[in-house]
Formats: C-alpha cells, structure tokens, sequence
C-alpha cells in the first residue's frame, strides 16, 4: 500500500472519513481481534498525507521552542500532545475558513499531524535541557570563562540519533503494550477524546482554540518588553529594556532578610530582592505553575523560603580550608545560594526520591522484563496474520532504525565525546532495558521517569568511568532522550489505535518530527545559550535559564569526577541530609497513599532549593490563581485552564528565541 496518501477531495470521500461512532473509552475495551473488526479505518482513509505532515512539522517546530524554553526554565519537559491536537485542528479550521486549505482535514490526517507536532515538540528536546548545558557549565575553566559550544553537527547529529534511535526502540513494545495488554497511556488516551470532542463539538472546539491563541498573543507581548535594549543606561549605552525584568516587591514591603553582604568594603544589611526574592514580569512561570498545580508548586515556594531564610544563611557561616589552602565558605553571596549550597541540598533530594520510586515499581519492571521475553503472550489467531502484517510497523524498520540510531550515537560518541565504543554500545543495550521500563510506567501512570533513567545512567558509568563528566553525562543523555522519545511515540499510537489509524503511518509521521524537532531544537539552543553565563549567572545578576534538570546532572559527574572526599564538609552534610529527605518523602507517599496530595513533594521541595526564589513565587502564584479559578467555576476552569496556559507558554517562549535571535545575532 502507498504510506503518503491523498488528502479528501469529494464529500463522499470525507464521509467515509467521519469519525468513529465508537468514544475512546470503548475501544480501549476491546481485544485486538475486535479492533480489527470494528474500529480500524482500513487503508483507504485519508491519514499520512503530505499536509498534515507539512503542518505538523511547523506547528511542531515551533512547540519544539516552548519545550526548550521551559525546560531551561524548570527542568520540566511540558506534554504537548493535547495542545498540538488543539493547534492542529483550530489552525486548519482557521486556514479554512481563510480559504488558504480546500477540503477540511480529516481526525486522522489531524491526529497524524498532531503527531508530528508532538514528536517534534518533545521528542528531541530532553537532552538539550540536561546533558547538554550541564557539559557547557562543565567546560568553563580560565581558558574558556564563557564555556565552549559543541559543534553544530556534533550537537545536531546527537540529538538526531538519539531521535531515531528512541522512536525505532518503541516499535517491538507497541503491538504487547497497545494492542493486547490495553495499557491506558493516559497523555495518548486525552489526546484522541479531545480530538474526537473537536470534531463532534465543533463550536466548544474552536473557543479552546481561540482562548489559546489569544493567550499566544497576549504571552508574545512580555519577551520584546522586558528583553530587547531600547532604553540608555546611566553610561549612555542602549542596554535596558522598555521594562525591568522584575520588581523588588518584598524589599518594598519591608521583609525582613537574614545576613549581610559587602558593599565597598562595609557591611551593609541583606534585602530580601538580594536573596533573589522578587516578582518575575514574565508570566510564563505562572502559566507553568497553572498546569503543574498547587502541591508542587506549593512545595518549591516552601524550598524557596528555606534557601533564603535557613539554608543560605547556614552556608554562608561554613568555612572550610579547601586542599589549596585557601579558606572558602559553602555560600559566598545571598544571590550565588541556590547554586552553592542549595543544589547540594535539592539534587540529592531529588536524586534518591526519583531511584526509590523507581525501584518501587518493581512490578512495573517485572511486567516490561516479561513482556521483552515473550512472558503472557497471547495466542494469535491466523486470521490476524496478514492484517498485522498490513498495519504494524515492521520489524526491519526497527532492526534499521536502530542500527541507524543506535550505532551512529556509538560511533559518535567515541569520536566526539571520547566514550570507548564497548561503553558506548552498553548504553545502548541498557537503554533498551531501560526504555521499556520507562514505557510502561508512561502507560500506566503518564509519567515517564527520564530523570531516574538519567541518574541510573551516571551512576553506572560514574562507577566504570569516574573521572569522565563527558561520559558520564553523554551515556546518560542516551537513555533519558530514548526513553522520552519512546514514550512519546506510544502515546501517540495510542490516540492513534483508539481512533482506528494504521500505526504504520502514524509511525512515520512521528519519525518526520524527530526531524524537524532537530533543527529547532539545536538552533534554538545556541541561540538562548551563547555561553555559559547565560546558565550560571554573572556577578550578583542570577541567571537567565537556571537549568535546574541540567544543575542536577552536573553537581551528579562532578561528584563522580572529584569524588566526594574533596567537596566542601557542608556540601557532604547537605548531600547526606538531601539524600534522606528524599527517601523519607516518598516513604510518605507510599504509606499514605490516600493522602499524597496533602504530604511534601520531592520534586517540588528540591526544585525550590536549585531555582533562584522569583520562578518558585511566579509558579507558585499561577497554582494559586488556578485554585481560585477552579473554585469560582469549575466548569470553565476544565475548559480553559490547559489551553489558556499552553498558549501563554507559548506565546512567550516563542517570541523570546526570537527576542534572543535579536539580541544574540543581529544586535550583537
């Protein structure tokens, strides 16, 4: 059959091409023999066409920046899967209307396209928020005090293997973990009743679509306001922008601050703004905390506090006489506290909370181990054959892919980042291991545990090559990326297999994004992060992209690198403390299981302590105002809530990679 088909052009061709009759929630009931028989469109409806690709691949480009953007921010990689289904739909609706498209896209062609937009929005992006400017803060030394870029193919290449070889990884899982076992994959499952609301609710459709790209414009406005230089400093050069960055808000409320720094050589009374204590003017950081909730966003608020008013203060009274013999404190300055001991609180938090909920789920892991051998599998009966053989993605085209991926990250990574290649081809083993896991826990929870996928990953090559950061943080890039990308191709062939798609296409659909997810993704890192500073700070000004995800992947192959014997006393204790902290909170959850949603958060609690405090207060506010909002209108909330924040997301992260173009490339 031909993969690339014609889109609709005669009404009798898009009736055929209706939606199904059947909701999601029935489909996923039904066995394979059933699916076949009942909900799979066949051959002949339009679905892998040459538009919905095109479109996909541009509306993915440009989520492709929002991921990289927030990422940087939080750490977080945020699921685009509904809001591509959202933008794909209202922007072919719009096109319609406009009379620039012909004929309406059918729900698959928008599936398949809004499948393309999501590979490419997430799929490329993990490593770029991790490994990555972790190995760029790494490489800063007194020959390079702005750190040193890997090159363009280098980095391209990376993240296009790595692409490949997630995508190719997911294909021998599908047909166990979609089609017979009818895991829920719940991102995949949401996407296909959203898609299939659109097009039975056309009116409710497009107010999501309008609400989310009204908000687009309205985030889009904050990126040239308080980035692009248009005012004269006290120096007479155009450095300020039409409107601050952010407003000292605590110092004019007199908060009191603990501490003193220098100033001219005397002592002069902390403010709370010197402990980064402020109102951020960008409000992508309170669309962020609308999505993520209140008990995390909550928890980083109460780590925030911590730094600022226990943890810095405690710091910056350690003294140590380092091997140089030179004495140096734990925390040197208010603003320098979140890097300097707060991340030696926050990523052992994180670190052992992540491993234990991991290892947790040892059923989960049992289930994928058995699944890889073949354990539990059902009997097939031989009317399925050719139909299988017609629609599943075939087995050559994972063997190719692979080898493709999985190879060319091998030779890659010997040449470019100096890992053996017996090493390298470990990590490749392992992260088919791990990859599996992580896909099951995606369809049973929707959360894809990269970052413990990460930290096994260091923890196993800090043990076979300690003294290699670059190993140790490319190795694990590996499995993170793979595992992200995996993941993201079975949610999609889940909104896909509940719609009736053939998973075949849909399978190159996903593979073109990966494409297109490369190029933005790549660009739009040397563009947001022409160096170092952009990631540590310069002087008492915090820095741009705090990069906590890559903070954490960094303080874990430095503690490798120098080993922990060498560090500063404080930085051991804060190690230890973290370390049982985390434990000591996901034992919480799991023996009060009933009330998690009341007990600490791990994750919010260590992201509280590495962010500087203006991005856990504008997160926090966003939960708040959710709250509030639910609590007003439930209804309207449900309605508006992920649409209203996506496009602010959006609108934000996009105009400030072009805001950063500007002042990167063409004011530089």
């Amino acid at each position: 059959m031909p993969l690339l088909q014609s889109p609709p052009r005669t009404p009798e061709e898009l009736e055929r091409a209706r939606p199904l009759a059947i909701p999601p929630d029935k489909v996923q009931q039904m066995d394979e023999e059933t699916w076949y028989r009942e909900v799979y469109r066949g051959e002949d409806v339009p679905q892998l066409t040459l538009r919905a690709v095109m479109v996909g691949s541009g509306l993915g480009f440009l989520l492709a920046f929002t991921n990289l953007y927030v990422g940087l921010m939080t750490g977080w990689g945020l699921g685009v899967a509904i809001t591509s289904a959202i933008l794909s739909y209202g922007l072919w609706n719009t096109l319609l209307t406009a009379g620039l498209a012909k004929t309406p896209m059918t729900i698959l062609e928008t599936n398949c396209m809004a499948s393309t937009a999501s590979s490419a929005g997430y799929a490329t992006g993990s490593t770029m928020v991790s490994a990555i400017p972790a190995l760029l803060m790494l490489s800063v030394d007194a020959d390079h005090p702005h750190g040193s870029h890997l090159a363009w193919w280098v980095l391209g290449g990376w993240t296009l293997l790595l692409g490949i070889l997630g995508t190719s990884l997911a294909v021998p899982m599908k047909r166990s973990m979609i089609n017979r076992e009818r895991l829920t994959f719940p991102s995949g499952t949401a996407a296909a009743v959203t898609l299939q609301s659109l097009y039975s609710e056309g009116a409710a459709a497009m107010r999501k679509a309008r609400a989310l790209l009204f908000a687009g414009f309205f985030g889009a406005i904050f990126p040239p306001l308080l980035q692009v230089p248009v005012r004269l400093d006290e120096a007479g050069e155009r450095t300020l922008p039409l409107l601050p960055s952010d407003t000292p808000i605590f110092d004019l409320l007199h908060l009191p601050a603990v501490g003193t720094h220098l100033a001219d050589g005397h002592a002069v009374p902390n403010k709370p703004s010197d402990w980064t204590m402020t109102l951020d003017h960008d409000p992508i950081m309170i669309a962020a905390g609308a999505i993520v909730g209140p008990r995390v966003a909550v928890w980083m608020m109460v780590g925030a506090v911590l730094l600022a008013y226990v943890v810095g203060p405690y710091g910056a009274l350690q003294e140590w006489t380092n091997p140089s013999g030179d004495v140096v404190l734990a925390t040197s300055a208010p603003y320098k506290a979140w890097k300097e001991i707060g991340i030696w609180f926050g990523v052992p938090i994180m670190v052992s909370a992540s491993l234990l909920q991991f290892a947790t789920q040892w059923r989960t892991i049992l289930r994928a181990a058995q699944g890889l051998l073949g354990g539990g599998k059902a009997s097939v009966p031989s009317d399925l054959d050719a139909k299988v053989a017609a629609t599943e993605v075939p087995t050559t085209w994972f063997a190719i892919g692979t080898a493709v991926g999985g190879g060319g990250a091998v030779a890659l990574g010997a040449y470019a980042f100096h890992i053996p290649m017996h090493y390298g081809l470990l990590a490749v083993i392992l992260t088919f291991a791990l990859a599996l896991v992580a896909c099951r826990a995606t369809g049973e929870s929707d959360i894809t545990p990269i970052g413990a996928m990460g930290k096994l990953m260091q923890l196993t090559y800090g043990v076979l090559i300690p003294q290699s950061t670059t190993a140790n943080l490319m190795t694990a890039s590996i499995t993170s990326n793979c595992a992200a990308s995996a993941a993201d191709l079975l949610s999609d062939l889940k909104s896909g297999y509940l719609l009736g798609a053939n998973p075949r296409r849909q399978f190159l659909a996903q593979l073109s994004g990966v494409f297109t997810g490369t190029l933005a993704t790549v660009g739009g890192f040397y563009v947001l992060v022409p160096n170092a500073e952009v990631l540590t700070g310069v002087g008492d000004q915090p820095p741009t992209f705090p990069a906590p995800a890559a903070q954490s992947w960094k303080a874990v192959a430095e503690v490798f690198q120098h080993g922990i014997s060498n560090m500063h006393p404080t930085h051991q204790q804060a190690m230890v403390v973290g370390a049982l902290l985390g434990i000591a909170m996901v034992s919480l959850e799991l023996a009060l299981p009933k009330y998690k949603q009341w007990l600490p958060s791990a994750t919010g609690l260590s992201l509280g302590l590495i962010l500087t405090f203006n991005y856990p207060f504008s997160m926090f506010i966003g939960a708040m105002a959710a709250v509030a909002w639910r609590r007003v209108n439930a209804q309207s909330c449900e309605e508006y809530l992920v649409p209203i924040s996506s496009g602010v997301i959006a609108g934000s992260s996009i105009l400030g990679v072009i805001v950063a173009f500007i002042n990167n490339v063409v004011l530089a």
